[in-house]
């Protein structure tokens, strides 16, 4: 132990932090660039949680209330654009900015200035993507998947559209990269590949899908610009072209971009469940696997979001049967959590709260997946509001409540306080309860025959849209207290002190340095016991 202080002593001799302005716009300290990516994620949740009221507003009976159908149709794209490059994907790699260092015992990421500008290239993207409001015939309005013939159709707010996720697609390219070097060229000695913690797995798997798939966003996007403007045909049907060529460009990029969503969520639920539960993670040699054979399936299911397509029957069988064989790995995971649970000396601190809630609404989530996987499921409920509650089920208790998890895990680590243990668990269940009361009656809208994407909607669908609309105001308030109540307190240092180690069960270098992390950490390789989670000097 005395060893480990002395360590710390010498990270807090070189804690020589940049002030003001000049800290936060050239920053190359891994811990303010992630500080940066998880406070511009929040905003932009904020953003999107707007939009998705609005939405729920107009829909919480029959008619039309507030806002035209072109109005809603922009604040559906918008709220799927930015929830997904605004909110998720950028939070997840805060974290990874944040912990990877820590947890490898690097003392920085390795490109430092591309980091830097992996950040600041999505706040002008942000901003084109909200300003697009403002601009003539409004955002674009054709579904957060873009789909051809639409965009050919759109106005000057597509092209800006187009742009900021060009720039996004940069930004996640240079994260990527950043991300692997540290991981493969920085690691501690003694640190081999199987003794990394399971949230740096996930993200190096991750990595590698961002590089791969983001060129495949960036083309089908600029082949759609070029359609707009230079007089191409790919997806024009009056020049020759196919607007279904577009679907299978998109959904190649977007059925690995769903795990490149979750990836990570697996990593920082793979870290919280042994250390509440005080036992090794079962089958972690299993979990790398899994998480791998995720990523190598995810290339080839791309198909099944496109069964009302006119996919031949041939084509319809294999990314079915691809489908559910990719459910065998994601079951895996969910099996090995439950046995790193079994007879473990549990508590339900606030961080496991959110990991077994994960668990249980992941995984009816992961089930609807599923069901949507048969093709002829599929064709009868595509584009209901099924698949809405779907995906929610699995993005949002999937991906928005594994970043409460760590939150709630790493914050302490981050900000030097404890947070309040009670609003925690009011944040959980106000979360929980609001989520499923939104999106579970979506279920049966969606089997009843309820499309997607429209403003208006018969009388036989109204009750269960009015209980969901009102599930979403309880939901984001839910939020805003989180904000008001637990971010902003943690990050004006209000609260209990935070030891070094909060956790009793929680393993990892991250926990071997002083609470709050100082500005440098890991100036010197630390020299590590033979379980490469703990520093011996």
């Amino acid at each position: 132990m005395s060893a480990v202080l002395d360590h710390s002593d010498h990270n807090d001799h070189h804690d020589h932090a940049p002030t003001g302005w000049r800290r936060w716009l050239y920053a190359t300290n891994h811990k303010d660039i992630g500080t940066l990516y998880l406070l511009f994620s929040l905003t932009m949740l904020m953003v999107g949680g707007v939009l998705a009221l609005l939405i729920r507003a107009e829909l919480f009976q029959p008619g039309l209330q507030f806002i035209t159908p072109e109005l809603f149709n922009q604040l559906v794209t918008m709220h799927g654009l930015i929830m997904v490059f605004g909110a998720i994907m950028p939070a997840f790699v805060g974290f990874a900015n944040w912990m990877i260092p820590l947890q490898v015992g690097a003392p920085d990421m390795a490109f430092a200035r591309m980091n830097n500008f992996s950040f600041w290239l999505l706040v002008p993207a942000a901003l084109m993507l909200v300003s697009s409001f403002f601009m003539p015939g409004g955002a674009p309005s054709a579904g957060w998947t873009l789909y051809a013939p639409l965009t050919l159709q759109m106005g000057a707010s597509m092209d800006t559209g187009i742009f900021a996720i060009h720039l996004m697609g940069a930004s996640s390219i240079m994260g990527s990269i950043n991300i692997i070097v540290t991981i493969l060229n920085m690691r501690a000695p003694g640190m081999t590949m199987m003794k990394l913690p399971m949230f740096c797995w996930t993200w190096l798997i991750t990595a590698f899908l961002l590089i791969a798939v983001m060129p495949v966003l960036a083309g089908a996007v600029t082949m759609t610009l070029t359609d707009r403007h230079f007089g191409t045909s790919f997806f024009n049907p009056a020049g020759g072209g196919d607007p279904v060529l577009y679907q299978h460009i998109f959904w190649f990029f977007g059925h690995p971009e769903v795990y490149i969503m979750i990836l990570p969520a697996f990593g920082i639920i793979s870290q919280i469940i042994p250390a509440f539960a005080r036992k090794k993670l079962f089958g972690y040699t299993s979990m790398v696997y899994a998480t791998s054979s995720i990523a190598i399936l995810s290339f080839i299911v791309w198909g099944h979001h496109m069964f009302t397509s006119g996919f031949p029957v041939a084509g319809q069988l294999f990314f079915m049967y691809a489908t559910m064989l990719i459910a065998v790995p994601t079951a895996v995971k969910i099996f090995n959590w439950i046995a790193t649970m079994w007879q473990g000396s549990m508590t339900f601190e606030t961080p496991m709260l959110f990991a077994v809630g994960f668990i249980f609404v992941f995984t009816m989530g992961g089930f609807s997946g599923l069901i949507l996987a048969m093709a002829p499921i599929d064709i009868q409920v595509h584009d209901t509001y099924y698949v809405v509650a779907h995906f929610h089920y699995v993005l949002v208790a999937g991906s928005l409540y594994a970043m409460f998890a760590g939150f709630y895990y790493w914050a302490p680590k981050w900000t030097g306080v404890m947070y309040s243990e009670t609003r925690g668990k009011i944040h959980f269940w106000w979360s929980l309860i609001a989520f499923n009361v939104t999106f579970f009656p979506m279920h049966f809208l969606g089997l009843a025959g309820m499309p997607r994407r429209y403003a208006d909607y018969p009388m036989q669908f109204a009750d269960f849209n009015a209980v969901a609309s009102v599930g979403a105001f309880f939901f984001g308030f839910a939020q805003v207290y989180f904000v008001l109540f637990i971010v902003l307190p943690a990050m004006r240092g209000k609260g209990a002190k935070a030891p070094q180690k909060p956790w009793e069960g929680a393993e990892g270098l991250e926990w071997e340095i002083p609470s709050p992390a100082p500005f440098h950490t890991f100036a010197t390789p630390p020299k590590l016991d033979a379980s490469a989670s703990k520093i011996i000097g």
